[in-house]
């Protein structure tokens, strides 16, 4: 895919603060997506987000707690109005 592919799309990343899911992350952005990016650790989370600037949303989330889920689903909704 080429750079700009996913313009106007805005995806969820689970596991985004490091390795796979970071690297998802940083692709998606690349080719214009905005990105939230969901993983439990807060502060490495916040990290991996602020490199992206804008186009991403570091939502704290264990995926295995369904309520926390819905809560992040909410955020993005909020924020940019749709989820792909």
């Amino acid at each position: 895919m080429t750079e700009g592919a996913f313009e106007g799309r805005v995806a969820l990343v689970t596991g985004a603060s490091r390795g796979i899911g970071l690297a998802t992350a940083r692709d998606l952005c690349a080719r214009g997506a905005k990105v939230a990016m969901l993983a439990r650790g807060a502060e490495e989370l916040a990290t991996a987000a602020a490199e992206l600037g804008d186009s991403a949303l570091a939502i704290p989330t264990d995926v295995s707690v369904a309520s926390q889920v819905e809560a992040a689903v909410s955020q993005v909704l909020t924020r940019w109005g749709r989820l792909d």
